[in-house]
């Protein structure tokens, strides 16, 4: 099977949320569910406002909505959106 990077956008419940916290569940959920965590950033949206951006590795098979779902559960998340996916490569 092929492997895919996706890149997921989560936008926290305000500007208070602690994101490295939310980023550790984050980590631990995409290794349970079979995905090997590659990188994130944190973009700038309004007043204050940061999303977190993570990219992961995961097999083609595997369903991004049901991660999304898993992710939307983490205390202080808001909203969980797939903003890029690629077939890896190589």
């Amino acid at each position: 099977m092929a492997k895919m990077f996706i890149t997921l956008k989560i936008m926290p419940d305000d500007q208070e949320t602690n994101l490295e916290s939310v980023k550790t569940s984050i980590v631990k959920i995409i290794a349970d569910f079979g995905g090997s965590f590659k990188e994130d950033s944190l973009e700038p949206v309004a007043f204050g406002l940061k999303a977190l951006k993570i990219m992961y590795l995961i097999d083609e098979s595997k369903g991004v909505d049901e991660l999304c779902e898993l992710i939307s559960a983490v205390e202080g998340v808001g909203n969980v959106e797939a903003v890029d996916m690629r077939r890896a490569v190589g």
